[in-house]
């Protein structure tokens, strides 16, 4: 009965230990992509020297990717600039085009 008792202790022990390394941060990626997606969006649309609607912006892995079209090379800078300083931005893939 002991060793019965032993075991199970063994058994629970070792699928708390499984179930605490499936709560680690690695599975909240794609909810921190989503978030800093909103984040950069928001801030391009608050930006009063950005008052384009056709810049679509994506994020993988802190990545974020900001394409579509804006009017001159000097929106294409800002939005890229506004884009850097948002929380979660690791780097910024600028595929901006002007018309």
């Amino acid at each position: 009965m002991n060793q019965l008792k032993h075991r199970f202790a063994l058994a629970i022990a070792a699928a708390l230990l499984g179930l605490a390394g499936c709560a680690s941060t690695g599975g909240n990626a794609f909810f921190d992509d989503a978030a800093t997606t909103m984040r950069v969006k928001k801030a391009i649309f608050n930006d009063p020297s950005l008052q384009v609607m056709n810049i679509s912006v994506t994020t993988e892995a802190g990545v974020v990717d900001l394409s579509g079209t804006v009017k001159s090379k000097a929106e294409r800078s800002r939005a890229s600039a506004v884009a850097t300083k948002v929380e979660g931005v690791k780097k910024v893939k600028n595929d901006l085009k002007v018309e």
